[in-house]
């Protein structure tokens, strides 16, 4: 049984819970960071780079829990950077290539709206890289987010999962809704029905790329309200504990009344 198997799709938040760690979640997520950005004092030294990754299915949550992510910050201190298929011109280079212009710097946030793990799943699957190339791309992205950690960058990366069966009630509800029916294309139908490949293709990424240096959280996406507070939350924990490791001193949380 893979790790996928072990997670409790049944998790679920009502939402003036939701609504209330959220709200604090949002308030410590701003603080932290405006300390990263050296915001809070005049002079104050810049953080280390936060780099979030955000992978999961189709119609996982994904765009939901980075807008509440983003929503308490100011939209000069975090830079979302979202990908899709490789242009002809990105495809003449190295596929690590066109992610490197969007990581941050010190003090800076990125968020990546699909990453470099492309390689390891859709292209995997849908055969767009030979084998002997997905094969290979295992350990180039450890050692790629090995430099980056070694550099000083935290990296947090997501799993959004959900069953087929909600995915399936998710894609019809785009359908039928106006505003949403871009987000739902042929081909996210026929990915949905390479689901067991995907499956495969998640759970070898999982094994081969946890590292102890940008771990993977895999978050409990079948209700939304718990997969957006697991992630708020789970980025704090992680801008806390790096910042822990690394010497670099935060606030401590504003009280209720500030």
């Amino acid at each position: 049984m893979g790790r996928l198997d072990d997670l409790d799709l049944t998790k679920k938040l009502k939402r003036h819970e939701q609504d209330e760690r959220l709200m604090l979640g949002g308030r410590r997520l701003a603080q932290l960071r405006l300390a990263l950005g050296g915001r809070l004092h005049e002079g104050d030294a810049l953080g280390p780079p936060l780099i979030l990754v955000f992978e999961g299915w189709d119609a996982s949550g994904k765009g939901g829990a980075i807008n509440r992510l983003v929503g308490p910050l100011d939209a000069r201190h975090v830079r979302v950077a979202a990908y899709s298929a490789p242009t002809p011109d990105e495809k003449r280079h190295h596929y690590l290539r066109r992610f490197w212009p969007a990581l941050p710097g010190r003090g800076g946030m990125t968020i990546f709206d699909r990453s470099w793990y492309g390689r390891v799943l859709v292209e995997r699957v849908e055969g767009f890289a030979h084998e002997e190339e997905w094969r290979r791309a295992y350990g180039e992205i450890a050692e790629f987010e090995r430099q980056l950690v070694a550099d000083g960058a935290i990296v947090v990366k997501f799993w959004l999962h959900v069953s087929p069966d909600e995915q399936l009630h998710r894609f019809k509800r785009r359908q039928e809704d106006p505003l949403k029916r871009w987000k739902i294309t042929a081909e996210d139908w026929r990915n949905r029905e390479k689901r067991p490949q995907y499956v495969d293709a998640v759970e070898e990424m999982l094994d081969r790329t946890d590292l102890p240096e940008a771990p993977w959280i895999l978050v409990e996406g079948e209700s939304k309200r718990f997969a957006r507070v697991k992630v708020m939350e789970s980025v704090i924990e992680q801008i806390e504990r790096g910042c822990a490791a690394r010497g670099f001193e935060l606030p401590e949380p504003l009280g209720p009344e500030n």
